[in-house]
């Protein structure tokens, strides 16, 4: 296994995870945990694989990730169900800080993953595309799990969201030719990671006009 599919497999554990725990609270059904997990888990390669015109995209083409994906997600689904009396004494503070943990997971290791795919597609000198397919593979899955949950896509209003996860691709594209590929992948994944878990804990926030 290289670095890229343990990063992708772990990205899309964390996302599917986190996806099924939204949905868990916005008391959806088992298909909707799963819905939303897959969607959260897959939904930024497939919007980073359009823009490079590859289609079908590769979740299609490689099921693997669409079939942990959807095993993270029931998983998620099975370990709340079985333990129901524990939720009620789960506090929002809490739930919210397990969502944002696996969802901080998700997007540093996406973000990286997707710079790394527009790299070795043969657009390493493309800067700006390796950049905005890093971020948009990193926050896609969020984005679409947000709307599909009814609530303001966390990259218009969250605490560091977007903006997290372009500083990793950023990080990464300047760092994969000084150094080998896993280090720098390593190396971004854990700046968008520290940011978004620092802007979580003291409430980091983008100016606002009101």
């Amino acid at each position: 296994m290289n670095i890229q599919l343990i990063s992708e497999v772990l990205g899309t554990i964390a996302f599917a995870i986190s996806g099924a725990m939204l949905a868990i609270e916005r008391k959806m059904d088992i298909f909707g945990v799963l819905v939303l997990g897959l969607v959260t888990s897959m939904g930024g390669g497939f919007m980073r694989d359009l823009v490079l015109g590859k289609v079908p995209p590769n979740m299609f083409r490689s099921p693997l990730l669409v079939a942990i994906g959807l095993a993270a997600a029931l998983y998620t689904f099975v370990t709340v169900w079985r333990h129901q009396d524990m939720i009620p004494h789960l506090s929002e503070g809490k739930f919210q800080w397990i969502l944002n943990f696996t969802d901080a997971i998700g997007l540093g290791l996406f973000t990286v993953v997707g710079a790394n795919v527009a790299i070795d597609s043969g657009y390493s000198h493309y800067h700006m595309l390796v950049i905005f397919l890093g971020m948009l593979t990193g926050v896609g899955g969020g984005m679409l799990r947000d709307i599909l949950a009814g609530l303001t896509p966390a990259i218009l209003c969250k605490h560091i969201y977007a903006c997290a996860s372009l500083c990793g691709a950023v990080c990464y594209d300047i760092l994969w030719p000084l150094m080998p590929e896993s280090y720098a992948m390593f190396i971004g994944a854990a700046v968008v990671f520290t940011i978004r878990m620092l802007a979580y804990h003291y409430k980091w926030n983008l100016p606002r006009a009101m």
